[in-house]
């Protein structure tokens, strides 16, 4: 019986075609930068940002986390959200790698007010002070939204003010795009660095990109090398990144629309309310009205071949993905219907 995994887009298994590309894949050694297939997903990563060259990485976290290391120097300030997934869930990675200190901004769904931002950034060079080194966004977030353009125009233009650099944390960066309407080239231009996954919504087995200038990428391979990133024969899984870009990123408004049915649908039940200002992506978010045991409902939905998360403070999250299909939604609320019935 097939597994309806909705508890994030990073259970996203790879395609046929993928696993296929990685048998067949002309690899060589990447640290000495002769992999010609992790070169090639570089370049066409490089122009779909729009930045002058990329990098590939095994993760998220590490990219986020080595694009700090060469933002900044060791005590400098990083300004960013207070729910930003670099404070949240990198395990204090940029205390321990970077050595820098987070300082976290008060938010709205990741928007941040600019005139206090503007308010913290030191803007005088003090024994007393670290410096403010970097602005760190994300887009889109994982609690489902989506940042307005105007917005990145704006945090960007403050960033330049005070001669700082953004960098984004793009984990979701196409699934942005599409909620957008817009070229991934039209976020990434209000950034100095980006990070994004070749993972979740795009499906492939593993590793994610950091995109920014020649010189910023040059010293970013350095720092891979540090953190014990520098990879050889690499190639067999960067083939399938490729495949994300080109083929995967053009279905994620499949995502969209299912995630958008279910919300529908579920909040329909009696004993749900589904947050709809959240619905930018592939997530939906809601409540139940009733004292549930999450124990309970786990196994319930997993005896019916549906894998869920627990709630995080009383929020449930379900997420479509590519191995979620239309025909999986009507199942899914009935599943939940039953559970809730009982």
């Amino acid at each position: 019986m097939r597994i309806i995994d909705i508890r994030s887009d990073t259970g996203t298994l790879p395609t046929d075609k993928m696993r296929e590309s990685m048998k067949m894949a002309i690899v060589g050694d990447d640290v000495c930068k002769d992999d010609p297939t992790v070169n090639l997903l570089e370049e066409k990563a490089a122009k779909i940002t729009g930045k002058e060259a990329a990098l590939f990485v095994p993760s998220g976290t590490f990219g986020n986390q080595v694009s700090l290391l060469t933002h900044c120097n060791r005590g400098d300030e990083v300004l960013l959200h207070d729910k930003s997934h670099i404070i949240q869930h990198e395990a204090g990675a940029s205390a321990i790698i970077a050595g820098v200190q987070l300082r976290a901004i008060d938010s709205v769904d990741g928007l941040m007010n600019l005139d206090e931002l503007e308010e913290k950034i030191r803007k005088v060079i003090d024994p007393h002070f670290p410096v403010t080194k970097l602005i760190c966004l994300e887009n889109a977030l994982s609690n489902g939204k989506v940042l307005p353009l105007s917005y990145m125009k704006n945090i960007y233009s403050l960033a330049k003010k005070y001669n700082l650099k953004v960098h984004l944390d793009g984990a979701r960066l196409f699934n942005a795009a599409v909620s957008l309407g817009v070229p991934v080239s039209d976020i990434t231009k209000y950034t100095d660095s980006v990070t994004f996954c070749l993972s979740k919504g795009l499906g492939a087995p593993i590793g994610s990109i950091i995109a920014g200038t020649k010189d910023f990428i040059k010293k970013v391979l350095y720092n891979r090398k540090i953190m014990g990133g520098g990879m050889r024969q690499v190639g067999v899984i960067a083939a399938p990144g490729i495949i994300a870009m080109e083929e995967m990123a053009t279905r994620l408004s499949d995502d969209h629309l299912n995630a958008k049915e279910l919300a529908t649908m579920i909040n329909k039940l009696p004993l749900v309310n589904v947050m709809t200002d959240y619905l930018d992506i592939n997530m939906v978010f809601f409540t139940i009205k009733q004292q549930v045991d999450e124990i309970n409902m786990i196994n319930f939905f997993k005896e019916h071949n549906i894998l869920i998360y627990p709630p995080e403070e009383g929020v449930f999250r379900f997420v479509t993905n590519y191995g979620v299909k239309s025909e999986d939604i009507p199942y899914i609320v009935n599943v939940l219907e039953k559970f809730l019935s009982k």
